[in-house]
């Protein structure tokens, strides 16, 4: 009998390569436009969790004990998708930008940060969780399009917070027409990818823990004069993506039809590319008017919105057979306030509705296969209004208020909401 298991071993090592038997265990897409994991399909309540590695490291902003704890909570909580910021880019000290950064100069890394990578990636194997790794950002809080552009000698990087919004479109536009910012975006692209997890040894490409590879944090064009370059340049790092790392899923990151100057058949474009694996949308009612700071109890005129928002993709997305992901999406705490438990009634509601699209999904075998919630706060305390060093890193942002989109563990009512519908898709 033994030498009998021993030859139905070898036979099954002879049919099926070590590379064909390990891509098994990668999330896939089938042809009705599903996530496969495991041999199923797959459908989740996920979060942003875009400190992730930064809360791995050992240095500042690090909290090791803090990420088993709020790592084993989203787990009991059903939550085993993250989506996570590779790192930033940058000097440290500018305002608004997190920090510790990732890439201090084009090449130049923070080993500490990587490391905080590695073991990021190690913990979320070992809980059987995966992660979405974004690798740049179009907005200023974590570098990504400004700081590429300040090192291909664009001049220095416009920010927001000192030099106003208007002053900041008007120069990141420059970072798809630069080829010189685009490539050293590619550099730091491959560096991460063919990386080798130091915790693991285990390449980045064959890591299941890995469930995506997204280009960048929603990336625009920023302008009309810009959609070709743009839509091209989408179409070359997602090829750049599958050749180096036939694995893994490849997505972009973006809003939907708003992130691409409200022009859906630039979407459309961009998302129908081969190499592109499935649709993402993000969804924010206060900030696209949806929602008034004065009525935020009021979600109505907000889910409406969001309910033609949705469809718009989704009918792409079902017309393609390819998944979508409501990747992000935020709502106010009541009253505009920021405190860890303080009420969230408005945002309950408008999360049920889109956690209520997802399992309707599931339950039909649609195309809407997850949503990951902005933002996984967890035991953070917001220190200040807005976030000064060395403060609790939190789910908002440095350029945003600490605290207003957060979900804190002390949310007991979110907690509660989040894992009954995850029980709903895991049944």
């Amino acid at each position: 009998m033994r030498r009998m298991i021993l030859l139905a071993k070898l036979l099954a090592l002879l049919m099926f390569p070590l590379g064909m038997q390990a891509k098994t265990t990668f999330v896939t897409v089938n042809d009705r436009g599903q996530f496969v994991r495991q041999g199923k399909p797959y459908y989740y309540i996920g979060a942003n969790f875009w400190y992730g590695a930064i809360l791995a490291s050992k240095g500042q902003g690090g909290d090791r004990r803090r990420l088993a704890k709020e790592l084993d909570e989203l787990k009991a909580l059903g939550v085993t998708n993250l989506r996570v910021l590779v790192g930033a880019d940058g000097e440290d000290g500018v305002k608004s930008r997190v920090m510790p950064t990732l890439q201090k100069a084009p090449g130049v890394y923070n080993d500490t940060i990587l490391d905080g990578l590695d073991y990021l990636m190690k913990q979320l194997a070992d809980r059987k969780m995966t992660a979405v790794l974004y690798l740049n950002n179009a907005w200023e809080w974590s570098g990504g399009y400004s700081v590429y552009q300040q090192w291909a000698g664009m001049g220095k990087a416009v920010v927001p917070a000192i030099d106003g919004w208007p002053a900041y479109m008007d120069y990141v536009k420059g970072f798809i027409g630069s080829d010189k910012a685009k490539a050293l975006f590619d550099r730091h692209l491959r560096f991460i990818v063919e990386r080798t997890n130091r915790y693991t040894n285990k390449k980045y490409t064959d890591d299941p823990a890995i469930f995506s590879w997204q280009i960048s944090n929603e990336p625009r064009a920023f302008s009309d004069d810009n959609k070709p370059a743009f839509a091209a340049w989408i179409k070359t790092v997602a090829a750049t993506l599958k050749s180096i790392d036939k694995n893994h899923l490849v997505s972009t990151g973006s809003e939907g039809w708003w992130g691409c100057e409200n022009d859906m058949a630039l979407y459309k474009q961009i998302h129908a590319d081969r190499n592109i694996d499935y649709l993402t949308i993000h969804i924010w009612p206060y900030n696209w008017g949806w929602a008034k700071r004065d009525s935020l109890n009021d979600v109505s005129n907000a889910v409406e919105q969001t309910a033609s928002y949705i469809k718009d993709h989704e009918d792409f997305a079902r017309q393609i057979c390819k998944p979508l992901v409501i990747e992000e999406f935020g709502y106010p705490r009541d009253e505009f306030r920021f405190a860890p438990g303080s009420p969230t009634n408005a945002r309950n509601a408008y999360y049920r509705y889109i956690f209520g699209r997802v399992a309707e999904s599931h339950k039909q075998g649609g195309v809407i296969a997850g949503c990951n919630f902005w933002a996984w706060g967890g035991q953070g305390v917001p220190r200040h209004e807005w976030w000064q060093p060395w403060d609790d890193l939190v789910g908002d942002p440095a350029q945003e208020q600490q605290g207003l989109n957060s979900v804190f563990s002390k949310d007991i009512a979110t907690l509660k909401l989040i894992k009954e519908y995850t029980k709903t898709l895991n049944k």
